[in-house]
């Protein structure tokens, strides 16, 4: 496995190489957030450790950017101030998991297995999926609207999946935050809004008026192919 640290504090950056290394992983690293935006395109990375202020381009922006271009890429935040605000920032675009300064590398070490092991896992009941116009394949993660490819990330994959795995049923939002983002706190029930927003634009006819996901006030989802 890959993974790519973008990180200007010397000492933390080192930390993070030298412990990951020893638990074989390949270990890329960046001080810059312009330098490590280009690492991260160019390069297959398995994994990304990424700060939040950063020389060059902040990790916000970074991520932003990279979950246009690699929706698949896992991406770990780390942030020195750990307040509400900064994780459902970085949780609203896209970041996978997040982690707040200091931390332990024993708790480090199990949010990277943890995300690596989501990112990997694919459903064994349904693997490929079509309802209207929409196909999606779990297991290659590829999906098409109109017979064209549309890029989901990740995480949209697995919201999709839990929905269709419960579609006709009413799925809550705290469900799909402990199911799909697997956190024992949760800080937001806006960052499940956010996504499904983010997926009916891009698989709903009219997201104004969505035929598939739809809401159940004061719950949460409910699919319907």
């Amino acid at each position: 496995m890959d993974i790519l640290i973008i990180e200007d504090d010397i000492s933390i950056l080192r930390g993070l190489k030298d412990n990951l290394t020893f638990e074989g992983y390949q270990v890329r690293t960046s001080t810059d957030g312009l330098e490590g935006f280009n690492i991260a395109l160019e390069n297959p990375v398995d994994l990304l450790l990424l700060d939040i202020m950063l020389p060059g381009l902040n990790g916000y922006e970074i991520c932003r950017r990279l979950k246009k271009e690699k929706p698949d890429l896992p991406i770990i935040m780390i942030t020195a101030r750990g307040t509400e605000m900064d994780t459902v920032a970085g949780l609203d675009i896209g970041a996978d998991d997040y982690i707040s300064k200091p931390f332990s590398i024993p708790e480090l070490m199990a949010r990277v297995r943890a995300v690596l092991r989501r990112s990997s896992e694919v459903t064994n009941d349904i693997e490929i999926y079509a309802f209207g116009n929409v196909s999606i394949d779990f297991k290659k993660f590829h999906a098409t609207v109109d017979q064209k490819a549309v890029k989901l990330s990740s995480r949209e994959y697995a919201i999709m999946q839990y929905l269709v795995e419960h579609e006709h049923e009413v799925v809550h939002r705290h469900d799909l935050l402990e199911k799909v983002w697997g956190f024992d706190i949760t800080p937001t029930t806006r960052t499940v809004d956010n996504y499904i927003l983010e997926l009916r634009k891009k698989i709903e006819p009219d997201p104004s008026k969505p035929r598939h996901i739809l809401t159940i006030r004061g719950a949460g989802y409910k699919f319907t192919p």
